[in-house]
């Protein structure tokens, strides 16, 4: 009977590939749950076991004292390999650990009198562990994991001769993981703008067109805001181009904290202008949501504190912007293609967009018609004022 191997489904693994290498470079087609799988499998030929795993500490929550770390099981094969996945082990206790902490590999020939076994795990499952072999995994020179194999099916326990032959094994996995997280972190780099970090025009337009497919597909809704900067050039123009540029960061920032990154798409989709599609979300909350950002514009001092690029604080205010909103359900005619429903979102969000602007500005229009707001209008000063 073949063994099965299982991995952490793709949405609970996104924050283990946050990792960064030097230089992007090899960029192979497998995903990264795949290429955790297929170094099981490899591994698994190497020294035939009843069960294994990989376990990598998250990037996102690494402490400097190392022993405070937690480990994932982030893919397994064997049985309770379903169970495993997912689970998180302090990185000072058991074998795992022992290797993770210090980046040798270890065997054990009778787990039962190993100093490092860390039964607990075993008692989770109701697995029974008997003989264990661990080799680290490397990124770059960092330590940032641990391939376990448990209970040799070939001998009653593992030898000096497995270990050393994993060993040679775990210079092959530390390639492969390092040349997976080269792939999508070139992947990441091709979608994104380099100046604020979100998503860019070419990808904006890819991931609309899906965003809009799944919605119809599911009979959920879908709206997309364009927002763009009042009097922005006066920003470049009186305080200098670098502030311009920090600006944009900043609001590029203000962007991702605002909008919540599942079911959403943010976009810098050129100059001062950004692109945000909320999915499955109706006109009322999609109103609501450009006003909350809207405002949220309004209440910033940019330029506050001395940023990566604009060196000294400005401390500008009186920055504001104008937002158009179209919605699939309320603007977009039955029957139209995927590629037509894309572009008559954009261009319908862009004229509402035009609408606020030019019948007062600081204000969101829904398309067709500007929106009426209880409180009156916020004007646009003059020129952009430094904050007290």
């Amino acid at each position: 009977m073949s063994e099965k191997f299982t991995c952490l489904d793709t949405t609970r693994l996104q924050g283990f590939l946050e990792r960064r290498r030097a230089t992007p470079g090899f960029a192979p087609e497998m995903s990264l749950a795949d290429n955790l799988l297929e170094i099981l499998k490899r591994a698994n030929e190497f020294v035939p076991s009843s069960a294994g795993s990989i376990l990598l500490d998250n990037p996102t929550e690494k402490k400097a004292d190392r022993r405070q770390n937690q480990l994932t099981f982030i893919a397994a094969f064997g049985d309770k390999a379903e169970q495993l996945v997912g689970h998180r082990i302090p990185a000072d206790r058991g074998i795992a650990g022992h290797v993770y902490l210090t980046g040798s590999a270890y065997h054990s020939p009778d787990v039962r009198a190993d100093q490092f076994f860390y039964a607990e795990v075993d008692r989770g499952t109701q697995y029974v562990t008997e003989s264990v072999v661990a080799v680290p995994i490397r990124i770059e020179q960092e330590v940032c994991g641990v391939l376990e194999l448990l209970n040799h099916q070939r001998a009653k326990e593992y030898s000096v001769q497995d270990r050393q032959l994993l060993e040679i094994f775990a210079n092959y996995i530390s390639v492969s993981i390092q040349n997976a997280l080269d792939a999508r972190q070139a992947h990441e780099i091709a979608k994104r703008d380099n100046l604020t970090g979100l998503y860019n025009d070419r990808y904006l337009h890819i991931a609309l067109a899906q965003s809009i497919a799944h919605c119809q597909d599911a009979g959920r809704d879908l709206a997309v805001l364009f927002l763009d900067l009042d009097f922005f050039k006066r920003v470049n123009d009186t305080h200098g181009h670098l502030a311009g540029s920090q600006v944009l960061r900043e609001v590029g920032r203000l962007l991702r904290d605002a909008i919540p990154e599942a079911d959403s798409v943010v976009a810098r989709y050129g100059g001062d202008e950004f692109v945000i599609a909320l999915l499955g979300t109706g006109l009322s909350p999609a109103v609501t949501q450009a006003e909350t950002i809207r405002k949220a514009i309004v209440q910033t001092v940019f330029c506050a504190e001395p940023g990566e690029i604009q060196p000294e604080p400005l401390r500008l205010t009186g920055i504001t912007c104008s937002i158009g909103v179209a919605t699939l359900k309320r603007h977009i005619a039955r029957g139209m293609s995927l590629e037509q429903a894309k572009s008559a979102l954009l261009r319908l969000s862009d004229t509402a967009m035009y609408i606020a602007k030019e019948t007062g500005r600081n204000q969101t229009a829904v398309a067709g018609k500007p929106l009426r707001r209880d409180a009156p209008n916020l004007k646009m000063p003059q020129s952009i004022g430094r904050g007290s």
